[in-house]
């Protein structure tokens, strides 16, 4: 695959999503093509998967049952858009990938990172070329969250001390991982925050044109 491979990760309300778009707009100014997909989500089959896991009552599927669910999203996501794309030498850019699956189902219900590195490990096997954690308090990306309330839901419904419990789990991923991993504060001015995304983006991309 001769693409270049991005996601964004942090807690709900952190900012990733409004940052992968404004980094996607600064690298199509550049010249280059560029994918923005999101997960869960980001084909025709992994976006019905969406639906049944961000909607609904928080108890509405144990951690087993969503690692399943992610998983089939993902494996159609890479098949039908990820792959394509890298493969004519696209930068994908990608809201939530993997890390995703290993925090919000790997680790804070409960001791399941084993079992979604293994499903990971024979569904997936592809990891972001570099990963940006936008990070921001718990109590101030709740809040953002809550304010924009729409549908999609039913992870911010679990509380803060689930958010609490995700943001560690980022930290100690990106401090594992340091290699793939940048760690962007999230809790200043979308601008500033995107210039230093950018920093951290850039020097690993080929030229553009």
């Amino acid at each position: 695959m001769s693409g270049f491979f991005l996601s964004f990760e942090g807690i709900d309300g952190s900012g990733k999503s409004t940052q992968a778009r404004m980094l996607a707009e600064l690298l199509r100014g550049q010249g280059r093509e560029v994918v923005l997909t999101r997960e869960p989500g980001g084909s025709p089959g992994a976006e019905e998967i969406r639906r049944l896991v961000l909607e609904g009552d928080p108890d509405r599927w144990s951690a087993e049952t969503e690692i399943l669910l992610f998983t089939a999203a993902r494996r159609d996501h890479l098949e039908k858009t990820i792959r394509p794309a890298l493969a004519r030498g696209a930068v994908v850019i990608c809201d939530r990938f993997a890390d995703s699956t290993r925090i919000f189902q790997g680790v804070t219900r409960g001791d399941l990172s084993a079992t979604v590195d293994r499903l990971h490990g024979l569904m997936i096997g592809v990891e972001p070329d570099l990963t940006l954690l936008i990070d921001l308090d718990p109590e101030q990306g709740l809040a953002r969250a809550q304010a924009r309330r729409g549908s999609e839901m039913r992870f911010e419904d679990m509380g803060l001390a689930f958010q609490t419990h995700a943001r560690a789990g980022f930290l100690a991923l990106a401090q594992a991982h340091p290699a793939r991993f940048r760690v962007v504060p999230g809790d200043a001015p979308a601008q500033s925050v995107a210039q230093a995304v950018a920093a951290a983006v850039l020097p690993h991309l080929p030229q553009a044109g």
